[in-house]
Order: structure tokens, then sequence, then C-alpha cells
């Protein structure tokens, strides 16, 4: 009984999700991409089916089972989109959404759906409709995307990579300002020294913590702790160069890709893949109590 009541209820909030607003006419996006109506009506019936739970029937990531998710589903109002392979604050291209839907986002509500090409394709375009500022008209612009260079080190030179970039993220870069750091405070200065021709005397009290950053998306973001928390939408070397030169949209976390050398976004690459691997082993461990 209580099942055919949720299929009922559940019927019934698809039809009127569906009943209203339908497209009459088709819009041109970003990057002069003509969507026909039908399209964004299928786009709408797909969105309904698999987005909606949890990123609204506005798009606004309000949705019923949005409640309790950390962190909470995007808010497609915006037109802010984190994790792109363009540079922050770009428009992405339909292939970063479609990589998005199949493999999700580590650590969150965002599972991989197993959609067919016409219901993804699609949905991204029903999608785009929720922020009409951001994506509709022929003079909107997509970004350029981010291209993979070859990895100037592999893994012949790894070791070497990891050193080069454990310099990069504590000095470089200062990444520890807004995540952790992962040496001591002997260790940062002696990099420093090496770097900058100067010692480092004075410390952050929270150093060795991740620290809340105001975003764009109106919620607090927290960066990782590279050594225990999933990273969103990277796993490998080569797509954490990615992130890393593409930055994160609406958030603290900048475009690395004119700051610092190309090989130096690898050597960081390699070297948060290294503290990802202390996840859960005796490393880590003697890593944090080193640290204390």
């Amino acid at each position: 009984m209580k099942s055919n009541l949720a299929a009922i209820f559940l019927c019934l909030w698809v039809m009127i999700a569906c009943s209203d607003h339908s497209f009459k006419e088709g819009k041109y996006f970003a990057g002069g991409k003509y969507v026909t109506a039908e399209t964004l009506n299928k786009g709408k019936m797909t969105y309904t089916e698999y987005c909606m739970a949890c990123h609204g029937v506005n798009g606004d990531g309000k949705g019923l089972s949005a409640k309790g998710l950390v962190p909470p589903p995007r808010d497609f109002t915006l037109g802010l989109y984190k994790f792109g392979q363009v540079v922050s604050g770009e428009l992405p291209s339909d292939q970063d959404f479609k990589h998005i839907i199949k493999t999700g986002l580590n650590g969150t509500g965002m599972l991989a759906w197993d959609m067919s090409d016409e219901q993804m394709d699609s949905v991204i375009q029903y999608i785009k409709t929720f922020a009409p500022a951001a994506w509709e008209g022929k003079d909107k612009k997509i970004g350029e995307a981010i291209v993979v260079t070859p990895d100037p080190f592999g893994e012949a030179h790894k070791s070497a990579a990891i050193e080069r970039g454990k310099e990069v993220y504590h000095i470089t870069g200062q990444c520890q300002t807004c995540h952790r750091a992962y040496v001591s405070k002997e260790e940062l200065s002696a990099m420093n020294k090496k770097i900058n021709n100067q010692a480092i005397t004075d410390f952050d009290a929270n150093l060795y913590e991740v620290k809340s950053q105001d975003s764009q998306h109106n919620v607090k973001t927290v960066p990782p702790d590279f050594t225990w928390h999933s990273v969103r939408s990277a796993k490998s070397v080569d797509e954490l160069y990615v992130r890393i030169a593409a930055g994160i949209g609406g958030t603290a976390m900048p475009s690395w890709k004119d700051t610092i050398t190309n090989e130096d976004i690898w050597a960081v690459s390699h070297y948060i893949r290294y503290l990802m691997d202390m996840k859960d082993t005796p490393a880590r461990e003697e890593l944090i109590k080193r640290l204390q």
C-alpha cells in the first residue's frame, strides 16, 4: 500500500512539474548553439526524472532531497559552475557537463548517471535555461578548454615531481592559506629560505587546519584535506592538473594557469596525488602525529 501511494505521489509530482512552462520555440545559447523547443522539452522531462529531487523544480538547488546534503546541490540559476575544464568563471562546454553527469562528483550526493546520449544532451540544454543571463544569446562565449600537456616528469621522475610539488604547494602557491600544511614549521622555514632567501619565524596559528571560505554559491566552502577528504572532480594526476590549471568557479580556488609555470602545475599535481594516497594508511598517521 505504501509503495503504491509513493508511486502515485511521484506521478502527480512529475505531472505538475511538467505541466507548466513548456517551450514553444528554440533558443540560442553561448557559442552560437541553437537548441530546438523539442530538445528543451525533452530536457525538462529528463531533468524532472533524474535531477529535480535534489536540484529543485526551479534549478535553485532546493529540491525535496536537498536537505541534509553536504555539500548542497548546485544552484543552476547562478550560472556558476565549479568543475569545468575551462578557467574558473568562464562558461563550460557541453562536454564538461557530460563528464560530470557520467562520472559524478566524489564524496557528494552527485552520482554518476547512466543516461542515453539524447537524454544527456537535452538535459544539459535545459539546465542552461535556469541562468538565461549567463547562457542565452549568440554573443555569449564558451571558455577555452584547458589542454592537458605532456607530463614533464612521468613515472621515471615521480619522486622529483613530488619534492618540487611540495615546494610549490607550500611556498610558491601558499596553498596552506586555504587548505592546510603538510610539513613541519622547520621544513616550511627551510623551504622558504631556499626559495626566497628568508627564514620564516612567524607562523599562522591554524597552519594545520583547513579554513572555510566564502563563495559566490551562497554557501561556505571547505577546501579538502588531501590526506583525508575526497577531491570532488579529480582522482588522477591528469585530472588534478586540469583542476589546478582551471580553478574552481565561484570559489576562492583560482586558476593557476597563468600564475605558475606549466611544470609547477604538474609538480603540485603529483604532490597532491601523493597526499591523497596517504588516506587510511600508517603514513598519514605518522605525518599527522609528527605535525601535532
